[in-house]
């Protein structure tokens, strides 16, 4: 699988349990793991995610709603 599209894959995931842990949904300590994992899975890809970042930055859109034409287009 291309790094662009499993980073961005994990970041959605990420937005949405962050998301949902502020509105006080589900189970705290199932999805803190979950994150932690995310977190890690993550560190594989730092090209990745430096090029999903920028792109946000200059889109000026959160991370999460980026395609991986929109990261591409900015690499």
């Amino acid at each position: 699988m291309d790094p662009i599209t499993e980073a961005l894959r994990l970041l959605r995931r990420q937005a949405e349990i962050q998301n949902s842990l502020r509105r006080g949904r589900g189970y705290r300590v199932t999805e803190e793991r979950e994150l932690y994992l995310i977190r890690n899975r993550l560190a594989q890809f730092p090209a990745a995610v430096q090029a999903i970042t920028i792109a946000a930055a200059e889109l000026h859109r959160p991370v999460d709603t980026l395609s991986v034409a929109d990261v591409e287009k900015r690499c």
